[in-house]
């Protein structure tokens, strides 16, 4: 069975660079429709249930601003 996985992203702190989305196999990340503080569009996870805890999106964010937990 694959693992299970959960994603969590400080959209207030993403500056949408998207390398988190090009990097997760699965494709749980897109870019989000509204803009956050800074005026850029975050990252979200739109299928969230898809998540396998790989950790890519995790080693690639350049602002450190997602964490990625296997449950």
């Amino acid at each position: 069975m694959a693992k299970q996985g959960k994603v969590i992203i400080d959209r207030e702190l993403c500056k949408g660079c998207y390398l988190c989305v090009r990097s997760c196999p699965v494709k749980v990340l897109a870019g989000d429709t509204e803009i956050n503080a800074q005026g850029s569009y975050p990252v979200m996870a739109v299928t969230p249930e898809k998540c396998i805890a790989c950790g890519n999106c995790y080693q690639v964010c350049p602002d450190v601003c997602i964490e990625v937990w296997e449950i």
